[in-house]
């Protein structure tokens, strides 16, 4: 077959010969004894949609059915090649022109006589075939038509589409089915679920019992004591707390819970690291122990988590 850039542009010289009208009738594509309705990955032709057909085809094939589809010759051809579109699944989109209603685009593509068949491969026409051809051959000419879209480039597939013409909304793909947890850690989940915070925290303990390198066990846990300490905190009160005494260290975690929770880490963080120097011993191990908590919660890769680790090792030692 001829290479695409080889081939005329369209034009509408030429005219389309109708005799067809005078042979034996079919019933309309859809209908029982007709040709397929359009669909999958053959489609109808309009005079609106025809600029868009000739856009598609520098994406992937386009094999044009130029025809009168109540012809029964015409709505046998129509039959075989949707067969052969919906084997080919996309390797081109078969579009089927009625040459009755659409004159101009028949012209356009130089139509003598119906059936005709014409690819259009990066918006240049390649005549094939008119009238009716035995599948095997219609086969073989498709694969052609294959070989010479890749030739050029055209290697796409075309989308399968409605009854509408236009594209099948991919389907979204399934959910990846959600990992199942250890038995203690469903527990807490459960317990949290049901504002059984105690339960939660026993769970985790319980978890963390059995496996000390248990860090999604360790995290929950700091997690949920941060719940327990601040679920019937008066906000203004604490901060209020805090700040009549800057050097309470009690005042001063209260407040840094209540930051942590409203996603302030590094106010949380620096509050806590500013009072190590001047703090006592067991003030040192309570703001240690709470910036632990806190390293869980905010996650170890954190960056703020390291720099924050870094500053407590110099305070601590």
């Amino acid at each position: 077959m001829s290479e695409p850039t080889q081939q005329p542009a369209f034009d509408v010289r030429g005219a389309v010969d109708l005799s067809a009208l005078t042979r034996p009738q079919s019933p309309p594509p859809g209908e029982e004894g007709g040709a397929p309705a359009a669909g999958g990955y053959v489609v109808d032709v309009t005079e609106e949609s025809f600029g868009q057909l000739v856009q598609d085809s520098t994406q992937y094939p386009v094999v044009v059915l130029l025809w009168i589809p109540t012809d029964q010759a015409n709505a046998q051809l129509g039959t075989e090649l949707g067969a052969l579109a919906d084997e080919y699944a996309g390797r081109f989109l078969l579009a089927r022109v009625d040459a009755q209603t659409y004159p101009q685009i028949a012209a356009a593509f130089q139509v003598q006589g119906v059936p005709t068949v014409v690819a259009v491969l990066q918006g240049q026409p390649v005549p094939l075939f008119q009238g009716a051809a035995p599948a095997e051959q219609v086969r073989a000419v498709l694969d052609q038509v294959l070989q010479a879209a890749e030739a050029n480039g055209v290697t796409g597939r075309a989308p399968a589409r409605g009854g509408d013409g236009e594209p099948e909304a991919a389907a979204a793909p399934a959910p990846e089915p959600e990992p199942e947890l250890p038995p203690l850690h469903q527990e807490a989940y459960d317990a949290i679920e049901r504002d059984d915070l105690d339960a939660a925290v026993a769970a985790y303990e319980k978890a963390i019992k059995q496996d000390p390198r248990d860090a999604l066990a360790v995290a929950g846990l700091a997690q949920v004591r941060l719940l327990q300490r601040t679920r019937d905190a008066d906000l203004a009160a604490v901060r209020a707390a805090a700040a009549d005494a800057p050097g309470d260290v009690d005042a001063q975690l209260a407040i840094a819970d209540l930051d942590l929770l409203g996603g302030h880490v590094d106010d949380a963080l620096g509050r806590l690291l500013d009072l190590l120097p001047g703090a006592d011993a067991d003030a040192k191990e309570k703001l240690r122990v709470r910036l632990l908590d806190y390293f869980e919660i905010v996650g170890t890769t954190d960056p703020r988590v390291a720099k924050a680790r870094q500053r407590l090792a110099i305070s601590l030692y």
